[in-house]
């Protein structure tokens, strides 16, 4: 049985990228360009060969059958941000999920929407555990 390639983290420019194709949830190059280029001083063929490194890093994919050629994420945001979520955990956090939660609820004030929605989210968590 053939190995999954190990998954790759985006930096910190390809999560920008992502970012721009997860909200269309799919774009040209000169439609990445023009989005990123409302808040960032980025050149066009900078942005081509960013989308080429993360084609090959599995990070993207193309369709080429089409002109422009036209990329999609190759995995959801959601899939990506828990990637790169229990990386941090592992890496900064000693794997403690409750260490990582209170760090992130001491550094902002959450709305009381927020606030409500990890209430809830807790008591499912216990209602799991019982």
């Amino acid at each position: 049985m053939a190995r999954k390639p190990p998954e790759r983290k985006p930096t910190e420019a390809e999560l920008a990228i992502l970012g721009v194709i997860w909200e269309r949830k799919a774009a040209t190059v000169r439609e990445v360009f023009q989005r990123l280029g409302e808040t960032q001083n980025i050149g066009y063929t900078t942005v081509l060969k960013l989308m080429q490194i993360m084609t090959d890093k599995g990070l993207l994919e193309r369709d080429s059958s089409v002109r422009p050629q036209v990329y999609r994420a190759a995995r959801p945001q959601q899939q990506t941000q828990r990637f790169l979520l229990k990386d941090l955990l592992d890496r900064a956090f000693s794997g403690s999920p409750g260490n990582l939660v209170l760090q992130a609820l001491a550094m902002r004030k959450s709305t009381p929407e927020e606030l409500n929605e990890i209430r809830e989210m807790l008591d499912r968590l216990e209602e799991r555990e019982s």
